[in-house]
């Protein structure tokens, strides 16, 4: 029961903490928004736990896990990204990266590495409001 808890209270920080990026990806109209990132923060970390906890105690390897989260991660970010030829521009790389991130964090509260995962976020979170340029 308290195991029970303590995984759903990952489940819900995951959640706040891929909103929190997801928030500011919706507010520049970007095509992964706030539903998308803590959709991808919470899968990773629901896929993390069941790793580490859904086999009946039989002994498994959760890294093995967050490896594969890392590899389908990608699919999902390269269909943001965008290659518009003729203005020789590429549109949507800093919302995979966000997407990538989030998957990133959303594995680390799967972990219960909470302080961990918020200070992921926070940064991703502050490096999105950074100058484009210097």
């Amino acid at each position: 029961m308290i195991l029970d808890i303590e995984l759903v209270v990952r489940l819900v920080v995951a959640a706040g903490l891929g909103a929190l990026v997801g928030f500011q990806r919706e507010r520049e109209h970007k095509p992964a928004g706030l539903r998308t990132h803590m959709i991808v923060c919470v899968g990773s970390a629901l896929f993390c736990m069941v790793g580490a906890y859904g086999f009946g105690g039989n002994l498994t390897d959760p890294s093995r896990i967050a490896g594969q989260v890392v590899t389908g991660i990608g699919f999902i970010g390269a269909g943001t990204v965008i290659f518009l030829a003729r203005q020789h521009i590429v549109v949507g790389l800093t919302t995979a990266a966000t997407v990538w991130a989030v998957a990133a964090v959303g594995v680390a509260v799967g972990a219960g590495l909470y302080i961990l995962a918020a200070v992921a976020a926070l940064i991703v979170f502050g490096a999105l409001y950074m100058p484009h340029r210097w």
